[in-house]
C-alpha cells in the first residue's frame, strides 16, 4: 500500500533565510553593477552649486535689497524698454530664420552627397569657433556703406551697418549651428526608405514632409529654436560692432547692462539681469513643454 507523506514546512532561521533569499536577489539585482554613484552626484552638484546657482543666486540677492518701486524704475524706463523690444524682437526674428534655413543645410548635409561636402559641414561650425568680436568686425566690414555687400545694397537705399538690421544678421550668423547641429543627427536616424514608401503609396513631396518628417523632427527643431533663442538674447561681441550703439535706436540689452556698470548702477544693471535670466529659464522651461507635448501626441 503506497504511503503519501506530506512536507513538513521548515521552521527557524534557516526557512526565513529561505523565504527573504527571492526579495534580497531582486533588491540586489535593481541596483547598478557602477560603483561611486553617490560621490559622483555629490561632485556634480557641488559644481553645479559653484558654477550656475552661487552667480545667479548673487544677482537675486543683490536685487532683493531694492524696492519695488526702484527695481520697476531701473527695468521699465523708456531706455531699458527700447532694449528689450530690440534684443527680443532681433532674437525672435533671428531664431525663427535660423529654424527654416537650419533645417534646410541639415537637410542637405544629410540627405545629398557633393563635392566639398565636408568644407560645407565643417563651415556651419565656424561661429562656434571664431571669436565673437572677430566676427563683428568682419560683418561690419561687409555690410557697412563701403563694404563689400553694403556698397551693393546703398544704391539701392538698404543700409545694414550701424541698424537695427545689423542686429539681426549678427543674431543670424551666430545662432545658425544651434538649429543645425539639433536638427542634423535627427535627420541621420531617419532612414530615405520612409520618404521613398510615402512616394510609392501616391503621397507628394509636401505631404512627405509635413506628415512623416516634420512630426518627427518638430521636438528637434524647437530645441535648436530655443538654443539659438537663448544664444542670441546674450550675445554681445557679434552685434556691439554693428549694431552703432545708439540708445532708443540700436542699443541692445547686454550693452546697456555694461553701460550702467560703466556708470557705477550696480544695482539698476543686476535687476536687468535677472529681467533677462527671469525670461530665458521661462523660455527655455516652455520649450521644454512643448517638446513633451511632442514626443507624447507621436506616441499616441
Amino acid at each position: 500500500m503506497a504511503s503519501t507523506f506530506e512536507p513538513i514546512p521548515a521552521r527557524g532561521p534557516r526557512a526565513d533565510s529561505v523565504t527573504r533569499f527571492p526579495v534580497m536577489t531582486a533588491a540586489r539585482s535593481s541596483r547598478s553593477i557602477l560603483p561611486g554613484f553617490g560621490l559622483s552626484l555629490g561632485f556634480t552638484l557641488a559644481y553645479l552649486g559653484l558654477i550656475v546657482l552661487v552667480p545667479l543666486s548673487a544677482a537675486f540677492l543683490k536685487t532683493a535689497g531694492m524696492s519695488a518701486h526702484d527695481f520697476l524704475a531701473a527695468v521699465g524706463s523708456s531706455r531699458v524698454m527700447a532694449a528689450y523690444r530690440l534684443s527680443f524682437g532681433a532674437s525672435l526674428a533671428a531664431a525663427s530664420v535660423n529654424v527654416v534655413f537650419g533645417f534646410l543645410v541639415a537637410w542637405v548635409l544629410v540627405r545629398y552627397p557633393f563635392p566639398g561636402k565636408r568644407l560645407v559641414d565643417a563651415l556651419v561650425d565656424l561661429p562656434f569657433a571664431l571669436p565673437t568680436a572677430v566676427a563683428g568686425i568682419a560683418l561690419t566690414s561687409l555690410y557697412a556703406s563701403n563694404g563689400w555687400i553694403g556698397r551693393w545694397l546703398a544704391p539701392l537705399g538698404v543700409k545694414v551697418a550701424f541698424t537695427w538690421a545689423g542686429v539681426f544678421v549678427a543674431l543670424t550668423f551666430i545662432g545658425l549651428p544651434f538649429v543645425v547641429r539639433t536638427v542634423q543627427p535627427v535627420l541621420q536616424e531617419l532612414e530615405p526608405e520612409i520618404e521613398e514608401a510615402a512616394a510609392t503609396l501616391g503621397a507628394s513631396r509636401w505631404q512627405a514632409v509635413s506628415r512623416i518628417l516634420l512630426p518627427e523632427l518638430a521636438p528637434s527643431l524647437l530645441t535648436g529654436f530655443a538654443l539659438a533663442f537663448a544664444r542670441a538674447l546674450g550675445e554681445y561681441g557679434s552685434v556691439v560692432f554693428i549694431a552703432g550703439n545708439m540708445p532708443m535706436k540700436t542699443e541692445i540689452v547686454p550693452l546697456l547692462i555694461i553701460t550702467k556698470l560703466e556708470q557705477y548702477d550696480y544695482r539698476g544693471a543686476t535687476a536687468i539681469a535677472v529681467v533677462m535670466l527671469v525670461s530665458s529659464f521661462l523660455l527655455l522651461l516652455l520649450i521644454n513643454l512643448l517638446q513633451k507635448w511632442s514626443r507624447r501626441s507621436l506616441a499616441i
